[in-house]
């Protein structure tokens, strides 16, 4: 489940639950109902809720990132519980999608 907050180009998607096989093709689904709007540039992801992510959630986020870098825009994380922390180092997702504060979320909260 997930519900989101738009400003201006800035689409912050709060996540809840988990983002796992079951639950990918969904919240994919969603997510790219709003990135339909071509002027939104920047997506964070709010992930508090999100207690588990498996590979299929990385596909999603990495999708997303692909997706707004060919905008010129980009995806930031945030609120990662210490499950989701491990997967997100363990998959060097680190290296290219940052996690960000939340004042840095451009008052999307």
């Amino acid at each position: 489940m997930l519900t989101h907050v738009r400003k201006r180009d800035v689409l912050l998607v709060r996540l809840e639950g988990e983002l796992d096989q079951c639950s990918a093709s969904g919240i994919r689904r969603d997510i790219d109902a709003l990135l339909q709007d071509p002027s939104v540039r920047h997506l964070v992801l709010d992930m508090e809720r999100m207690p588990f992510m498996d590979s299929s959630g990385i596909g999603v986020v990495l999708g997303r990132y692909r997706l707004l870098c060919l905008r010129g825009g980009s995806v930031a994380l945030m609120h990662l519980t210490p499950q989701v922390r491990r997967i997100y180092d363990l998959s060097g997702m680190a290296q290219i999608i940052p996690v960000i504060e939340e004042k840095e979320a451009q008052g999307c909260n």
